[in-house]
């Protein structure tokens, strides 16, 4: 499969998924602030992962135990709104790259903060 059409792909499934995510009707997924990062269609079209980030606290073993449950849903919706040959088997992923990043920046800030001001080396 081509690059561009394996990324094209990507796109329309992680944009369909978080469309599909604010349908749940199970409380365990409906109750919380979920985003879809991105998704990873194998080449072959069987299998997907769905990479999404949670802001906010949540049971991460109960969002999982949802999103795993909700998973044919998911699939019924993604055969109905995408004219793919094959429908993916998902697998849900938590993407904490948000979080990382968050972290990193308090910590940079943090450091930013220990330095002593003005000691006239890089003072122009």
């Amino acid at each position: 499969m081509a690059k561009y059409r394996k990324n094209k792909i990507d796109g329309a499934f992680a944009e369909e998924c978080a469309q599909i995510i604010r349908e749940v009707k199970d409380p365990r997924v409906a109750c919380e602030m979920i985003s879809i990062m991105n998704a990873d269609v194998s080449a072959d079209l069987k299998f997907a992962k769905v990479y999404y980030s949670v802001y906010g606290e949540c049971d991460e073993k109960e969002l999982a135990k949802g999103l795993k449950s909700a998973v044919p849903f998911f699939r019924s919706q993604l055969a109905q709104r995408l004219n793919l040959r094959i429908t993916p088997d998902i697998t849900f992923v938590r993407d904490d790259g948000v979080k990382h990043g968050a972290d990193i920046s308090a910590l940079l800030k943090q450091i930013a903060d220990s330095k002593p001001q003005g000691t006239g080396e890089d003072d122009e």
